[in-house]
């Protein structure tokens, strides 16, 4: 027997009949270190109430202003490693020298509530969710290019030479994987990658094949 509180429910504008959803919508976005993920997900998420973001757990040094449960959870790598043999992670990956994952139940519990749910992930760990979740939808930020993702690295004051290098290294590698996406949005403007990144929300939130 099928029980409406089972599902999120969404009135139809142009009858009184109710369109009925099961559970919410993955987005991922992905895209090399530095070219403004964190930015513009902090810019969109308000537009969205209905739209949470998954707080990542990591290994590496938390940064000045960052705050444990909001920006990561910030856990030693003997915790991580811990959770990856107890099978907690969504997808994990180690990137130069640090571990990142997606803890499951953070993601799960969401979308069963209806909840949309927002990862920011890296490559590796953006092809782990798409093989978990066929259906998520898979958004790819990509800078102008490498000389302007240069200077927004150095920009940050962060990371050492040898970081930078290899972030821009590994930064190749995702740009030539950019046709893996559903979406491609170039933040070069942040104001125009911020729309296109709405829109890409609200059509996807209006899909007719994911309503029943």
């Amino acid at each position: 027997m099928v029980h409406f509180w089972d599902y999120g429910i969404y009135r139809n504008p142009y009858k009184g009949d109710a369109v009925i959803r099961k559970h919410g919508i993955l987005f991922v976005m992905t895209g090399a270190s530095g070219v403004g993920k964190d930015t513009i997900r902090r810019e969109v998420l308000p537009e969205f109430p209905n739209l949470v973001y998954s707080v990542s757990a990591t290994t590496r040094k938390r940064r000045q202003n960052e705050v444990d449960g909001r920006d990561y959870l910030f856990l030693t790598k003997t915790k991580f490693e811990e959770m990856i043999k107890c099978c907690e992670f969504l997808e994990y990956a180690e990137y130069v020298g640090d571990y990142y994952g997606t803890p499951t139940h953070r993601v799960s519990s969401a979308l069963k509530s209806q909840k949309n749910v927002l990862l920011e992930l890296e490559l590796h760990g953006a092809r782990q969710v798409k093989r978990a979740i066929p259906n998520a939808v898979m958004i790819f930020v990509a800078p102008p290019n490498l000389s302007e993702l240069e200077r927004r690295l150095r920009g940050r004051g962060t990371d050492t030479e040898e970081k930078i290098a290899k972030r821009l290294e590994r930064a190749r590698e995702e740009i030539n994987s950019a046709r893996e996406f559903d979406y491609l949005v170039v933040n070069d403007s942040l104001l125009e990658a911020v729309k296109e990144f709405s829109a890409i929300i609200r059509a996807e939130c209006q899909k007719a094949e994911r309503m029943i």
